[in-house]
């Protein structure tokens, strides 16, 4: 006999399967397995068999429980009622009070106080649910409800894959923990680890806090969250908002990324940036990458940018110090500034400037080895300035008046500086000009132990010397180039910012020195 039909065959047999497996064998047939009575009747031209009392039935691996059923041979389906319970796998069972089932499709309609139990882990409520055994995806799209052990989930739509443990709800999703209610338009939920899947726009309110974003995941067991698009997070008086938003409440660790705005409506300040991070169990924030902080006044806002800000907090996790380091420039109308690094102590309102520090108020500018400055209600109520104390103000174009001393105090009214002291090796450097035509009268050179100086519209109006004052008035003849400026001197204006967006830039230019 020749091999080749036999050869034929075989790669008949290959095909056949390739194209038609599994499925290529008959689908299993329902069986009975119980019933009380049976009775056999012609319904809309089909043979139906009646089942009642105690009817179990079986199909591949699951078994069916009911009160009643209508068993059809010819479509290898039924229809079972009352008390319906389908043991779907070890670990799901599923309960209704009417069930229609397709053996061919292996896909079963439940209806009416419809119950999925999932060894223990979460229940499902519904009045309707589709459940294909082929996926083992129940599905349920006329409101359903969800809880475990401490949590309950409700939606309109719902996909819950069993084989995953992981459900997937849409439309008016509503899940409660008991810390928060979560508000959502989409989200999947993991039964087994309970971490909620943010995957559209959702709301999560808390007792003390409320949460936005639009992508990211929450730890419902751990307070853990990972928030991401619009993300916006709101404590109290506090809210911060970024691209992403991490926060372990356990460990109090947070992270912000790029686009980060931290708002204090309390303090009334604004701080932004592009990376901030908190310790709680450290008690201290960071921010930094493009760091702005604005503290707000009705009358007019100061700009303050540095390259990193950290922020101490008190045991009550309320910010207690702000601090700021390198490249500190800051921007107000009526005052604007640059150091080093910067002190702000929030409870005292008290502000430190260190590491060559630099005012400006109007035509004058303040310099020393540190500068203090006190707060009123966000108004400056007084400055102290110590050690190499120096207040120029311009006269000409190369031409400074400037008052030099040990240490100095200034008053403030309104935000405005109205009196100066100053303490200790007082000089000063004054050219006097006529008030009509501005033509110079001479150049006052004094020394004294103490100064008292008066301001009005942030201009010194009145010098008064006290204690051994030496203030003889020079022609300007007189007095050689070396000799008009005190030791010390030094003019920065080429890195006064003369608007907020001034702050982000250091100029390299050199200072006017003696």
């Amino acid at each position: 006999m020749s091999r080749k039909p036999l050869m034929q065959n075989l790669l008949l047999i290959l095909i056949v399967v390739a194209v038609f497996p599994a499925n290529a064998q008959q689908d299993k047939q329902v069986e009975l397995l119980n019933a009380d009575r049976l009775l056999g009747r012609k319904i809309d031209g089909q043979q139906v068999n009646i089942l009642i009392g105690n009817v179990k039935l079986k199909h591949d691996s699951s078994i069916f429980y009911c009160d009643s059923a209508h068993l059809i041979r010819a479509t290898n389906s039924f229809n079972a009622f009352d008390n319906v319970y389908i043991m779907v796998s070890d670990s799901v069972d599923i309960y209704a009070d009417r069930l229609e089932y397709d053996g061919n499709t292996r896909i079963a309609e439940l209806f009416d106080n419809v119950k999925l139990i999932d060894a223990n882990k979460a229940t499902l409520y519904t009045d309707y649910l589709l459940y294909d055994r082929n996926t083992r995806i129940a599905y349920y799209n006329t409101g359903g409800r969800i809880v475990d052990k401490e949590n309950e989930l409700i939606s309109e739509i719902g996909y819950y894959y069993t084989s995953d443990e992981i459900f997937h709800f849409k439309q008016d999703v509503v899940l409660t923990t008991p810390d928060y209610l979560m508000l959502s338009d989409t989200l999947k939920y993991h039964t087994e680890t309970e971490i909620a899947y943010i995957t559209g726009p959702t709301n999560i309110i808390g007792e003390e806090d409320s949460v936005y974003c639009e992508r990211g995941w929450y730890d419902t067991q751990n307070d853990i969250a990972d928030l991401r698009v619009n993300a916006f997070v709101k404590h109290k008086e506090q809210t911060i908002s970024g691209d992403s938003l991490f926060y372990n409440k356990g460990t109090g660790y947070g992270r912000a990324e790029n686009n980060v705005v931290i708002t204090d409506s309390l303090q009334e300040v604004i701080v932004k940036g592009n990376l901030a991070i908190l310790k709680e169990e450290e008690y201290h924030a960071w921010i930094t990458d493009s760091t702005l902080a604005i503290f707000i006044d009705n009358r007019d806002s100061l700009f303050l940018h540095a390259d990193t800000m950290k922020v101490l907090l008190d045991s009550n996790k309320q910010a207690e110090t702000v601090i700021a380091y390198k490249h500190v420039k800051f921007f107000r109308t009526d005052l604007q500034g640059l150091c080093d690094s910067l002190v702000y102590h929030v409870k005292d309102s008290l502000i430190a400037m260190y590491k060559g520090p630099a005012l400006w108020s109007d035509e004058n500018q303040l310099t020393a080895d540190s500068i203090k400055i006190a707060l009123n209600n966000q108004a400056i109520d007084s400055m102290a300035l110590y050690n190499n104390c120096f207040i120029i103000s311009r006269d000409g174009e190369n031409t400074f008046n400037q008052i030099k001393g040990k240490q100095m105090v200034g008053y403030f009214k309104h935000n405005e500086i109205f009196k100066i002291t100053v303490s200790g090796n007082s000089e000063s450097i004054y050219f006097v000009r006529e008030e009509d035509n501005n033509e110079l009268i001479g150049i006052n050179i004094a020394v004294a132990s103490d100064m008292l100086i008066y301001l009005e519209d942030r201009k010194m109006t009145d010098i008064t010397y006290i204690t051994q004052p030496k203030a003889p008035l020079y022609p300007d003849k007189d007095v050689a180039p070396q000799d008009r400026r005190l030791r010390g001197f030094k003019w920065l204006g080429f890195n006064r910012p003369s608007k907020m967006q001034d702050i982000f830039y250091w100029n390299t230019g050199t200072s006017l020195e003696d």
